[in-house]
């Protein structure tokens, strides 16, 4: 087996892997948490060593943690815990884009990355509990208790130690039989002491997504709701140029055909986002709509691909200077990302909406 076949397999899977947290949330992050934690082992075991694997990393996690951030909005009910997981994830992004243009290594521990536990943490308590039934304050305590008590030294060992796991393992008698017996002590407390003390659960155990509100699980319904709700610029274009257009600036650091500098990219991507959201909107009040995902996809990736091509040459860069790969990547991240956040935005607003309603009425 070559290494590029392993190399390439390894990222195909960090690639299509989160494509699976909108519908499984909490089996398919765990699922690319321990991918990310293994993948570079997996190299080293076939005697590759990845360039620039840090940069790498950060961005295929970056990538990951988009989709799961997506994924909130399209099944979180708590509008408390979105608001939370809202500032979490744009913190962390900030964080890894100034980490990717300064290479300051203690920016990431500045910028912990807090969502990923956090949207463990909530999709744990949803498998058997109603997450309505903790308000605000609770999902507060639990961010700042995951920031503190985990993510904080966890970042200092992996990026400011800069020790691996493995390589601990391997080197340090001690540090394995450590390890196990404080897993073995935490589980222990929590089934004799925190499982007898928690409230009886709400239904059996639940790694589906829960289904979507009535009022909006249809296409027609969303697309209707975007005709009411939206505008071309609005704060949900602007949240959109910013998901898009900070993950773009992260990969653009990675991959090494890229001509642009990061204030072009994020302004071309910027550009690209305002233009989607108009034709989007135009379809919407029009009545287009597709509950395939697939399809969805499918009209967003070839849209975006002949507006490459015009820009390519209204801007007359002339035969050539495209570089094809790099252009088609950057293309399908954003289709990808565009279709998705079109279709669990309207969702998220419309929970907001309802609950606002809920609670105008008490």
């Amino acid at each position: 087996m070559s290494v590029e076949f392993v190399f390439w397999v390894v990222v195909l899977a960090r690639f299509t892997l989160p494509l699976l947290i909108p519908l499984f949330p909490l089996p398919a992050i765990i699922a690319c948490l321990l991918l990310d934690g293994v993948d570079q082992t997996i190299f080293q075991t076939f005697g590759y060593d990845p360039p620039n694997y840090q940069s790498y990393d950060k961005a295929m996690d970056v990538f990951y943690l988009s989709i799961a951030y997506l994924a909130s909005l399209r099944n979180w009910t708590n509008p408390g815990a979105v608001k939370i997981s809202r500032f979490l994830f744009f913190y962390r992004q900030i964080g890894v884009v100034l980490f990717e243009l300064t290479g300051l290594r203690f920016l990431l521990l500045v910028f912990p990355n807090t969502f990923e536990y956090f949207f463990i943490a909530y999709e744990g308590v949803r498998t058997r509990r109603n997450p309505m039934r903790y308000g605000f304050r609770f999902w507060v305590k639990v961010a700042a208790g995951i920031w503190i008590f985990v993510k904080l030294p966890q970042e200092y060992w992996i990026h400011i130690a800069q020790l691996d796991l493995t390589d601990t393992i391997r080197d340090v008698p001690w540090f394995l039989p450590t390890l196990v017996v404080a897993v073995l002590a935490l589980l222990a407390v929590v089934f004799f002491f925190v499982r007898p003390r928690l409230s009886p659960a709400d239904w059996t155990w639940r790694f589906r997504a829960d289904p979507l509100p009535e009022g909006i699980d249809d296409a027609r319904e969303r697309a209707a709701y975007q005709a009411a709700h939206r505008k071309v610029f609005d704060l949900a274009t602007l949240e959109k140029v910013f998901l898009i257009g900070l993950i773009s600036v992260i990969f653009g650091e990675v991959l090494p055909g890229v001509e642009s500098n990061n204030l072009e990219l994020f302004l071309g991507i910027a550009g690209f986002v305002v233009i989607n959201s108009a034709l989007g909107l135009w379809a919407a009040k029009r009545g287009y709509s597709w509950n395939s995902v697939a399809v969805s996809f499918g009209i967003v990736f070839a849209t975006n691909v002949v507006l490459v091509v015009l820009a390519d040459v209204l801007l007359s860069r002339g035969p050539g200077r495209l570089d094809l790969t790099d252009a088609l990547f950057f293309v399908l991240l954003f289709s990808i990302l565009t279709t998705l956040y079109d279709r669990y935005r309207p969702i998220a607003d419309y929970r907001l909406a309802a609950a606002a309603r809920t609670e105008a009425e008490r």
